[in-house]
């Protein structure tokens, strides 16, 4: 009995890691990029921790050519039952 609930909690875990995803930057067009991210934030609320991780990333991908961040989209959509919050940025890299 011990063992079937142990199975069953890393199976839950399991599925709860494998829901977190992140695209990396994905070049769209001549100077357009785009990075969307997954969470497993569990329950209702905002996806605060994700858009700060898509604006991280790309901060990073443009402050490598020493340029900043110049929002295009951004798409979110809030965690709620079975539904994990997601943010997807759209940006470009200007001087």
């Amino acid at each position: 009995m011990a063992r079937m609930k142990l199975t069953a909690l890393n199976l839950a875990l399991l599925s709860v890691l494998a829901s977190c995803s992140n695209t990396g930057v994905v070049p769209m067009e001549a100077n357009t990029y785009m990075i969307a991210k997954r969470s497993a934030q569990v329950g209702f609320g905002p996806p605060d921790g994700v858009k700060a991780d898509v604006y991280k990333g790309a901060n990073t991908f443009c402050g490598k050519e020493g340029k900043t961040v110049k929002t295009i989209k951004l798409d979110t959509t809030d965690s709620g039952f079975a539904r994990p919050a997601s943010a997807s940025l759209t940006f470009s890299c200007e001087r």
